[in-house]
């Protein structure tokens, strides 16, 4: 029975989002909340155990596992792929070294479980490009995406060869109204929320028919614990999973905004990133997560565009963005 986990990369987008998660289920002090930078908001900190980790410190990790008696971990700590691209061997070194540390640990000290996410950046331009399946071509073209599939393939391997119950699942795009983005090419999802309710206008940095999967951040947690909680002898797949929500591009963001913000407006110009997003899937097959674990998501496109415009518009009256 897991009762202790360790949550690397906690104060990124998600990982800010999933400790807390976390805590309501298992107890504030038995999730350890760790980051490379001492940056955890408040409600982190003063709700349970905070960490400073850089995981390419083995033994930092290994300290953490001991002085905490952490049965499980979850690893979020990465470089992602617009950051990726501008400094590859950074990327390289946090992403693969990262996780070879915390499975080795895993391994050694029999942790119980270990969930380490995964990204559609998996997947490349010679990737069936609507509802891609689970078993598929990848052949990623950015060095994130490259750290991703050797990432599953590691993961696996240690399922095969050690016995250690090791998962993880695919993000989509995650689009949140709580913490901003850091540094990937679905970034303007979250963005052209802010600044819709901040000044009425955005420039995207995608042009208007990108087409990519997207989910709303409770989406994002509700897969994430789902699958950390599913019953490992069902499972058939294991560090690959396809989970989806919707796919949507900017324009049709922009037009589900006009519906609540008829004077919103957006123009383009794409960049770098333009060619990161084309190399991506449209759409996404995720019969195995449903089949598996029943992954069902709870928003569509505009439901989550009525939440995030209510929560930004409360944060923006209140003067806290």
């Amino acid at each position: 029975m897991i009762k202790k986990i360790l949550v690397t990369g906690s104060s990124g987008q998600i990982g800010s989002e999933l400790v807390m998660a976390l805590r309501t289920i298992y107890g504030g002090e038995n999730v350890i909340a760790s980051d490379k930078c001492d940056n955890a908001s408040k409600k982190i900190k003063s709700s349970g155990p905070f960490e400073k980790l850089d995981v390419l410190n083995y033994n930092e990790i290994d300290q953490i596992i001991d002085k905490h008696q952490v049965d499980a971990i979850v690893h979020l700590a990465a470089i992602l792929s617009a950051v990726g691209e501008k400094n590859p061997m950074l990327a390289w070194n946090v992403n693969i070294n990262g996780l070879i540390n915390v499975l080795e640990l895993a391994r050694e000290k029999k942790l119980l479980r270990v969930l380490i996410p995964s990204s559609i950046a998996a997947f490349g331009p010679t990737t069936p490009v609507e509802n891609t399946p689970q078993k598929t071509i990848l052949k990623p073209t950015t060095m994130y995406g490259v750290t991703k599939v050797a990432g599953e393939l590691l993961a696996d391997y240690y399922v095969s060869k050690y016995g250690i119950d090791v998962r993880g699942l695919r993000y989509p795009g995650i689009i949140s109204n709580e913490t901003m983005p850091g540094g990937g090419t679905t970034d303007y999802a979250v963005a052209i929320y802010y600044e819709a309710v901040k000044s009425g206008k955005y420039e995207c940095f995608l042009s208007e028919n990108t087409n990519l999967p997207m989910m709303y951040m409770p989406d994002c947690l509700k897969a994430t614990l789902d699958l950390f909680h599913a019953d490992y002898t069902k499972l058939k797949n294991h560090s690959d999973f396809n989970v989806a929500a919707f796919s949507v591009t900017p324009k049709l963001m922009a037009e589900s905004i006009k519906k609540y913000m008829p004077e919103f407006e957006i123009t383009y110009k794409p960049d770098f990133r333009q060619a990161i997003a084309d190399s991506w899937p449209n759409s996404i097959d995720d019969s195995c997560a449903r089949a598996e674990w029943g992954w069902q998501p709870a928003f569509d496109l505009d439901s989550m565009t009525q939440d995030m415009l209510k929560v930004i518009s409360e944060k923006h009256k209140q003067g806290l963005i």
